[in-house]
């Protein structure tokens, strides 16, 4: 007998899915009489052809004709069926109906259960579900352990793993499947270590999935050699062992070693799909394997894997990293204009070359043809403003951010931050830096809010946010120290500087590089202290570039010093000898001085070599209304 309070659950689910859709069922027209086992077999059906509301529809139907009394079989189907439905009313509601059922303690039911919440989200209301159960099965640690890892708490599922593990659980080829990503997203290569021996203890090391599983976590470690082992040791291999090894070559820098797998996997009978051939074209991303990748196209348009929107997308980066956006175009132009990848793609590749107003006017026609906008259309899109400066245009992009509702989105809050920056407006940078809550601010928003304060001329205001960065406990990286030590180079803070340099020296060294040099020899050179600029270039652990050469010539200049003046251009001729601005430089330094005959001499070096000094120009942009 139904009571009045799940005949009020019951009604309210009827109403739920009857709102979902119209579809009728001919199952329960042409079969009024139908057993438990019909009605189970048909919700199955249903679930196996993705039709997850006809599920739900006829588990009500089957309530309402009294007939039989749903079973765990029947529960854990129309629980997966609601785990995939739009509202997540319907699964909670499932769940009340379940308890008052008597399947609170079936093992069968509290799986199926598991999944919906941690599909919903819901770690809370599935670990309370867990730790409720007397008797845990394999596929319930699985399911938590996949769960808290899909969920953005891979430390938890790690937590699990460990209590499986001590309580003695025999884990299966889902568990390895399901630990080891975790532990490649951790780039936790030891816990991974440790799992790898529980596969080999467990003998599941035939299995291929586990197999895969280690080489893709060894991939995310970046430990290649290990990666390899796993590989050479299978007896059998798929597309994903193939892929996976491929990824990772290219994650460790080795594209030569990743495009040669390409013809030995097709020997091992094994064919690339979409996903290996949009990963060996994203390694094609340089000059250095252009041909590699026109190649990879051909054999793409050959296999008909061209007009896959993964290997579109791929294409079109590949060639706009390469510097061939013209050929990016042209492979933009024969797709597919429906789908939002592409479009993204190219806005970025036109942002990589230098023709930010081509990318704005891409996205204007993405608006024209309603193609779908995402995070990553705005996040490709957004540097474009950065690098034009209008302040006018940008606003009115930070209005279109605001309605279409990404300005929850962190990368786009940077974004706009970088912008403002770069527009001069810091008090509306400032703003937006100041709403973001302190937990959220990573070190691409410092970094941004930094660089804006330092570019026009706030050093001081720089430096106290360098200090309240590390204070929050956020770590400087590289852009970060250039940044700073850029704005204290502007604003002429030597001491502040020279102890940003010496700190990082202590706590950072190994993220040192040339252009913190060029900082440092930039800051001293402007205070006048030559002789310390160049000793800072004479003891750099790294051969220093024409950048740093640069600085030191063009403080040379300001202070009409000859002698390091002629050493950096030595340099630089070396270094750049089709660059006029360092040879036109060194004249104006003799010129100084008074050393005409010097500076006539460096202006016939000029013409000798066949250097002409290129003519200055301006630009003016007229709006019209």
């Amino acid at each position: 007998m139904i009571g009045p309070s799940l005949q009020a659950l019951v009604k309210q689910q009827h109403g739920v899915i009857q709102s979902l859709t119209k579809t009728k069922l001919l199952h329960t027209q042409s079969s009024p009489h139908q057993t438990l086992l019909s009605f189970n077999t048909t919700i199955k059906s249903f679930i196996q052809l993705r039709k997850f509301i006809d599920a739900l529809k006829l588990f009500v139907e089957m309530l309402k004709s009294g007939q039989c009394s749903p079973d765990n079989y029947t529960y854990s189907s129309v629980i997966k069926a609601a785990t995939n439905s739009p509202l997540r009313v319907v699964g909670i509601i499932l769940h009340g109906r379940m308890l008052v059922g008597g399947f609170s303690l079936d093992p069968f039911v509290n799986n199926s259960l598991l999944a919906m919440y941690m599909n919903y989200g819901d770690k809370v209301s599935a670990r309370k579900i867990f730790d409720a159960e007397w008797d845990h099965t394999v596929v319930s640690w699985n399911t938590m352990i996949n769960g808290y890892f899909k969920n953005r708490c891979p430390k938890e599922a790690m937590k699990i793993f460990d209590r499986m593990a001590s309580e003695g659980v025999e884990p299966d080829c889902g568990t390895a499947v399901s630990i080891l990503p975790v532990c490649g997203f951790l780039k936790d290569v030891e816990f991974g270590r440790k799992v790898h021996k529980m596969v080999e203890e467990s003998d599941l090391s035939k299995n291929i999935a586990v197999n895969n599983a280690l080489v893709d976590m060894y991939m995310r470690c970046g430990i290649v050699n290990e990666a390899k082992s796993v590989f050479d040791e299978m007896s059998e291999r798929d597309v994903i062992t193939w892929t996976s090894m491929i990824n990772s070559y290219i994650q460790n820098g080795e594209v030569k070693s990743a495009l040669a797998l390409c013809p030995l996997m097709q020997l091992d009978g094994v064919r690339p799909n979409a996903v290996t051939l949009a990963s060996l074209l994203s390694a094609c991303d340089n000059l250095d394997f252009f041909k590699d990748g026109q190649c990879l196209h051909a054999w793409a348009v050959r296999q008909k894997l061209d007009d896959d929107v993964i290997v579109e997308t791929s294409m079109i980066d590949m060639y706009a990293k390469c510097k061939h956006v013209d050929i990016s175009f042209k492979v933009f132009d024969k797709i597919s204009k429906n789908r939002t990848a592409p479009w993204n793609a190219m806005i970025s590749g036109c942002i990589h070359n230098g023709i930010p107003r081509k990318a704005i006017m891409l996205f204007k026609q993405m608006q024209t043809q309603a193609i779908q906008q995402d995070d990553a259309t705005l996040n490709s899109l957004l540097p474009a403003y950065a690098t034009l400066a209008d302040l006018c245009p940008a606003m009115s992009m930070h209005d279109h951010v605001i309605k279409s509702g990404f300005l929850s989105n962190i990368q786009v809050c940077t974004s706009l931050i970088d912008i403002y920056g770069k527009c001069g407006d810091l008090e509306s940078a400032q703003k937006f830096f100041s709403e973001i809550p302190e937990k959220d601010k990573d070190i691409y928003i410092w970094s941004v809010i930094i660089a804006g304060y330092g570019t026009h001329g706030h050093g001081e205001t720089a430096v106290s946010l360098f200090k309240q960065m590390v204070r929050s406990g956020t770590k400087p990286n590289e852009v970060t120290f250039t940044s700073v030590l850029h704005a204290c180079s502007h604003g002429g803070l030597v001491d502040d500087g020279l102890n940003l340099f010496n700190f990082m020296l202590k706590s950072y060294a190994s993220t040192l590089r040339t252009n913190h040099y060029t900082c440092i020899v930039d800051l001293l050179g402007r205070a006048g202290r030559l002789d310390e600029a160049y000793d800072m270039i004479r003891t750099m652990p790294f051969s220093p570039s024409h950048a740093v050469w640069g600085a030191l010539l063009g403080a040379c200049v300001v202070h009409e010093n000859v002698e390091f003046g002629e050493e950096a251009a030595k340099h630089l001729f070396e270094l750049e000898p089709e660059n006029t601005g360092n040879y036109v430089l060194l004249a104006k330094i003799y010129s100084a001085v008074g050393r005409w005959k010097e500076a006539e001499n460096v202006r016939h070096v000029m013409d000798e070599i066949g250097l002409r000094k290129a003519p200055a120009h301006s630009l003016v942009e007229v709006r019209t209304s």
